[in-house]
Order: C-alpha cells, then structure tokens, then sequence
C-alpha cells in the first residue's frame, strides 16, 4: 500500500489533476492520495493558499472581499471548466468560503487558518470529483471526521498521539481516498493548520498511520540534487539517502521537502520516495532509514538564510555553574527557540533565526545585561547557515580540512564551525553576502 502526496504545483489546473489521475491509477498499491492547495500555474502566478490569505487579512481588517473572494472562486472555476466537472462544484466552493467567513469567531489566527485549510479542502472535492468522472471511483475523506487531531496552535499546530489509531482505519477503504494535506481538527472542533508546506506532515502521518509500503512524495523534479540548482550548474543527483541526511539538509534549506515531514515516517520507519508529476517513469530520489554509504562521501550541501547571533563575553564565565540554563531560559521565557550554542572559556554565542527575535531584540538584551551581568554583549545579524552532509563523512578525517580550505581560497571568512555529534553534518555560519560563494566553492571541493 502506499500513500501519495501531490504539491501545489502538481495540482495547480486542469493538466497537471489529469496526470495525477494517471499516475494513481497506473499502481493499484496507491490508494490514499494527499493533495495540496492549487499553486503556480506559471512563475508570475500567486498560489491559491496566498490569495486565500490575502482574503483572510481583508476580512480581518472589515474591508470590502467580495473582489478578494471571487478571485479565488475564479481559480476553482477555470480547473472545473477544464475537467468538465458540474458547475455545482464551484457553487458549493463559493458557499463553503463565504460561510467560512460568515462563521468568523473572535480569534483571529483560528479564522486565518479556517482560510487557509480551504485550499486543500476544496482542492481535495474537485479533484474527488475529477477521478470518479475519469471511471476511477474516489472518495473525499474530511481530515477531521477522520481523526487528524491537531493540537490547538493555530498556524504552527502538531499531531496529537491518539491521531495515528483513528487514521488506520484508511485503510479499510475500497475506494481511491483523496484527502487535503495541510490541516486537521483540534479536539474542539476547530480547524487548524501545520506550518506552512504542511501537507509533507499531513502525507507521512497517514503513512505511518496505515503502515504504508511506501510514502510517495510528488513534486516537479525528477530527484532531489545535492546542491541548489539555482547556485551551482547541473549538481549532481541524489539516488537514495537516509532519514538523518535528509533531516539536516532540510533544516538549511532544502525546499523540496518538508523537513517536519519526516519524523512520522522515520518513527514508522517508512523509505519515503521523491518523485515527478511530470516524469513519473523516473525513480526519484529515496529516503530510507539506513544505507552503506561510500567512505568520506557527501550527499548534499545546502543553505539558508535568515540567521542572527547573540555575543556575550564574561570574563570567568566557566567558573559560573548555571550561566548557559539561565542564558537559555531567559530565550525561554520569551518563547525564543534557538539553533546552536557554541562556547568558549569566556565567551558564547547563541545562533537564532532572525524572525523569532524580531520585536524582542531590545528586551532579550535588557534581560540579559540585569541577569547575567556579562562584561559585552552584541548582535550580529544577517547571517546564512551552509551545510554538508553525509553519512559518509562519519570517522573520515580531513572533512572538516577540505570544507575550510575551499572557503580560504574563495575568500570567505568563518562566522561559526559546529559538526554535530553523529558527525554526519558540518555546518558553518557565514555573512548573507558569502552564502553563493561559500556554497559554490564547497560544491567544487566536493563534487567536481
């Protein structure tokens, strides 16, 4: 059995919900099938889960949406013309929006994610309605008649336990299920959203829910590449990798997929398979929890920006039993996760993304000062995480030597080093303005 997963711009019209179609039906094994809210038809295009919120911030400011509103029917309307579908179909897609909006309670982040879940939800009936008049009888299946409990975190929300028991039941299905990624249903009723690209999480909790062979992740590239495209020319494609090394390479960067995604698959210990809309016949790129790698090999290298650093120096620091708990609860208190702490004798830093800073920045440091009382404090912002991985390096010297020597001779200065503690993953801060080359010359260390 597996369960597929199909994103935005795999179902963003007509022609791409008529391949899916194909490539459902052409496994008999593929019987759950996720789907994402309609994205880009083109690159100039805006996708339906970004109009929707735009929709969203219009009704919460009690500004005129009837334009707001149509425009996302409009999108619905073209795909249902172009499948041929009844115009009942967007009829009943105008009347589910306008009673969302209609419905509006007081807490503004659960109507913005009762909004938002509309892409998916209404995506997923069409394309019900798509596969049963092509002769494949499906069934759309509401996350949270079926159990995805979320919890009440609106925007940010997390499965609860007792999800993955009420969700076996799938299983059990004679029909094609079609079922919208992206959200579920708190134990109140109400609906809630996983972060953004949430439909990845929505995927492997299904797969590991029903025990499935297999979870198939769709999208529109033939395999993930080891490196950005958009950086480096032609990199190389990556055949297979584990759990871990798609975890970490994820985490700086990777868009193609969730990284969120793949903790259920990885308790569950289901290989998960990357794979195009497009070009289905190619076999993709697969995530499993174990391979034999080829000793000092590197799987990927990624980036990201949007990072920050916190300097406090105080002289006799490792004397003082307790200085990094309460450093790490003051970030706490202010409901601030941060990313790596390195230290020395005298000195630490705490990396953090910059968004969760924002508008706290003055206040964490203020807290800083009267509780700590360091001897200098200071923040560094506009910095980018850059990553290579690969469970190859594991007991390799001379890794971390290449890496730094291919930022030497390209003229980047180190920020932060920090290999982690399975020694699968190295990873180095530099200034936003270094990320591209630092990026371009570990590819050629590495890959060339």
């Amino acid at each position: 059995m597996k369960v597929v997963k199909f994103g935005g711009s795999s179902v963003a019209n007509a022609e791409q919900i008529s391949k899916i179609i194909n490539v459902v039906t052409a496994d008999a094994d593929r019987r759950i099938v996720v789907v994402s809210a309609p994205g880009k038809r083109t690159g100039a295009d805006t996708k339906v889960t970004d109009l929707l919120i735009a929709l969203a911030d219009t009704v919460l400011e009690n500004a005129d949406c009837e334009a707001a509103l149509l425009e996302v029917v409009a999108r619905y309307a073209e795909i249902q013309k172009d499948l041929d579908l009844p115009e009942a179909v967007v009829e009943t897609i105008e009347a589910d929006l306008r009673g969302r909006i209609e419905n509006r309670d007081s807490n503004d982040l659960q109507f913005m994610d009762t909004m938002k879940a509309s892409g998916e939800d209404n995506n997923a009936k069409v394309i019900a309605e798509a596969f049963t008049k092509a002769g494949f009888p499906a069934v759309y299946v509401n996350p949270g008649d079926a159990g995805m409990l979320l919890s009440d975190e609106f925007g940010n929300a997390e499965v609860l336990p007792e999800s993955f028991a009420k969700l076996a039941a799938l299983k059990n299905y004679d029909k094609i299920i079609i079922f919208p990624g992206f959200f579920g249903s708190t134990k109140a009723g109400e609906v809630a959203t996983f972060p953004r690209g949430g439909s990845d999480i929505t995927g492997a909790i299904l797969a590991a829910a029903v025990k499935a062979d297999v979870y198939e992740n769709f999208t529109d590239v033939d395999s993930v590449c080891a490196m950005d495209p958009r950086v480096i020319d032609n990199p190389p494609a990556i055949d297979c990798m584990t759990y871990r090394e798609m975890r970490e390479l994820a985490y700086a960067g990777f868009g193609v997929f969730h990284d969120e995604a793949i903790i259920p698959a990885v308790h569950a210990e289901i290989p998960i398979c990357i794979k195009n809309t497009n070009n289905p016949a190619a076999p993709g790129t697969m995530v499993v929890p174990k391979r034999e790698p080829e000793h000092g090999s590197v799987v990927g290298i990624s980036s990201a920006d949007g990072f920050c650093s916190i300097y406090i120096d105080k002289y006799m620091m490792n004397r003082e039993v307790g200085f990094g708990r309460r450093l790490l609860q003051i970030l706490e208190d202010e409901e601030i996760s941060f990313e790596h702490t390195p230290s020395g004798i005298d000195n630490m830093s705490v990396i953090l993304r910059s968004d969760q800073v924002e508008g706290k920045e003055e206040s964490v440091l203020e807290l800083i000062k009267t509780e700590l009382e360091p001897d200098n404090i200071s923040v560094e912002h506009g910095l980018s995480m850059v990553m290579v991985v690969g469970e190859g390096m594991h007991y390799t010297p001379g890794m971390a030597a290449k890496a730094t020597g291919a930022f030497c001779e390209a003229g980047v200065n180190l920020e932060m080093i920090n290999q982690g503690a399975s020694e699968i993953s190295m990873m180095f801060a530099v200034k936003d303005e270094d990320r591209v080359k630092a990026v371009q010359a570990l590819g050629k260390a590495f890959f060339k």
